[in-house]
């Protein structure tokens, strides 16, 4: 009897998940040495310690006339010479808040294969969790877990753990109506009408991300990156912590390591700020790093325009000899060329200086 040589061939088989740092932490397989993968180049984690611009949210929502005024030229100036400052007496509930960080905390510390179902496929699927960056494309992972979660114009949440929703919904509210405040006082800082951005970005259908972040202990810090330096796509990102400090703004040349007031947000401009404002406002970047004694958690709030703005410098601010000093694009399609790739500092925003009018 003839007997065919060819074999039936198996599937390829689907490449398993990376494994998060937390399960790789967890596992005990660590130990006292950073796994190679998540060497970093830049090992240089040098920070200088400066008082950083403040913004007290109170003057500019409820103080009189010249309150507000004064509250909005330091607001404008925080936004022009830091693209990042802290905002004090903001008004949202501190039990807001510990729910948040409660509910961000019992998500991480789900079961992995749980959590894998909310892993997502696309960069803008509503619901999105994972760890690093864009391990995909990166030669280096970083040291973080995540969750990104798009909560506007569309509200979406993980059902677990329970209450996670709820808080998530309570929180996101608070800080949306206390981002478009700040970008209204942004808006008259620059010589704009109070509303201009919200009706050139569309932003009552703007999008709200909200991204949990996770740092936990690394054995050998100096040489692990939490985040690399990188600026954010959207025009604000509001930032909480979990009393565990990290981040690191560049200002002036040098890294700067930020210690936020108890109570208060950290907020920073992003590349469509800087668009928007055609270079006026910068956006900033920031970095995370990790430490060797505790776990640092930090839940950062991003608004931006609506997915289908073509977003580009008003032409309120191009004027004269003036150029605009950027080509427009669509802000999904911004969000979407940033987040495939690999996160280096202005890369993508580089890609749409232009060279002329």
């Amino acid at each position: 009897m003839a007997t065919s040589d060819h074999q039936p061939q198996e599937e390829p088989r689907a490449a398993p998940p990376p494994m998060t740092v937390k399960e790789l932490v967890d596992s005990g397989a660590v130990g006292s040495v950073v796994p190679p993968e998540y060497r970093s180049r830049d090992q240089d984690h040098a920070a200088v310690e400066v008082e950083i611009p403040t913004v007290d949210f109170l003057l500019l929502r409820e103080g009189d006339d010249r309150q507000r005024r004064k509250t909005i030229r330091e607001l404008g100036r925080a936004c022009e010479e830091w693209g990042f400052f802290m905002v004090v007496n903001h008004g949202v509930p501190i039990g807001i808040i510990d729910a948040m960080l409660d509910a961000a905390r019992g998500f991480f510390d789900l079961p992995e294969a749980e959590k894998r179902e909310y892993a997502g496929n696309h960069v803008l699927d509503p619901i999105r969790c994972g760890t690093s960056f864009n391990p995909a494309v990166e030669d280096v992972k970083y040291w973080r877990d995540y969750f990104k979660l798009i909560v506007h114009p569309v509200f979406t949440s993980p059902s677990k753990p329970p209450g996670f929703s709820e808080a998530l919904l309570g929180y996101a509210t608070c800080v949306r109506k206390m981002t478009m405040e700040l970008l209204r006082g942004i808006s008259e800082a620059l010589g704009l009408e109070q509303h201009c951005m919200e009706r050139e970005l569309d932003l009552y259908n703007g999008v709200q991300l909200v991204a949990g972040n996770l740092y936990p202990p690394c054995p050998q810090p100096e040489l692990a990156m939490g985040l690399p330096p990188h600026s954010d796509h959207g025009l604000l990102t509001v930032l909480l912590q979990n009393g565990v400090g990290g981040l690191q703004v560049k200002h002036g040349g040098s890294w700067v390591h930020v210690r936020p007031a108890p109570c208060s947000f950290l907020v920073n401009t992003g590349d469509h700020m800087e668009i928007f404002s055609n270079g006026r406002i910068k956006s900033v970047l920031h970095r995370a790093v990790v430490n060797s004694w505790a776990t640092r958690m930090s839940i950062a709030v991003v608004q931006g325009p609506s997915l289908e703005t073509c977003v580009r410098p008003t032409p309120l601010l191009v004027k004269g000899v003036d150029r605009r000093m950027f080509r427009g694009m669509k802000y999904r399609d911004y969000v979407e060329f940033q987040q495939k790739n690999r996160l280096e500092e202005k890369s993508v925003l580089d890609v749409l200086r232009s060279t002329g009018d």
